[in-house]
């Protein structure tokens, strides 16, 4: 069963950007992947399908570690774009 992202962007055009900013933070080509690249580098035993036996905690860090990852990354882009102006 596919999951259902409730996420909703307010510039849908952002998608494809974003989703390369994530395969770019996880270290892969694949932005459905980088999930499972963040949670096997930190040790959660994340897999396809259902995860219902991940605790809270094991999800988070998995969550937390690539977004944290993609917001650090885009204050680094902004301040780049800020100094060559």
């Amino acid at each position: 069963m596919a999951r259902r992202n409730r996420n909703k962007l307010l510039v849908p055009e952002a998608r494809e950007g974003l989703d390369q900013l994530k395969a770019k933070v996880a270290g892969t080509n694949n932005p459905e992947q980088a999930k499972f690249e963040i949670a096997k580098e930190i040790g959660v035993p994340l897999k396809e399908g259902y995860n219902g036996k991940l605790t809270s905690e094991e999800a988070g860090k998995v969550g937390g570690r690539l977004g944290g990852n993609m917001v650090k990354e885009l204050v680094r882009m902004a301040q780049e774009n800020l100094n060559k102006k």
